[in-house]
């Protein structure tokens, strides 16, 4: 098997999977977020604990959004061309 091969089998069973995981649960960490911050209108504490909650949420899927042009950018500077990647 090809290196090129292997690095694209990687690419597309291991890594893609992991990141679509972790970008999910930085969206449901940004909706309960939203969600808590709407609910605790007068608690102050509860409207801070969703303020953080809604910027890690956004933070983790910017960090997800980055791991993808990352990964493209090593495919790309090797000549790998990707079959199943999301964002084509």
């Amino acid at each position: 098997m090809p290196i090129a091969e292997f690095l694209n089998k990687i690419n597309e069973f291991i890594l893609n999977p992991l990141i679509l995981l972790a970008f999910a649960v930085a969206l449901l960490v940004f909706f309960f977020g939203i969600f808590q911050f709407i609910k605790s209108e007068t608690v102050d504490t509860k409207r801070d604990e969703g303020k953080k909650k809604i910027l890690y949420g956004l933070l983790g899927m910017f960090i997800m959004i980055s791991a993808y042009g990352l990964i493209r950018l090593i495919l790309n500077t090797f000549g790998i061309t990707s079959s199943g990647y999301p964002f084509n």
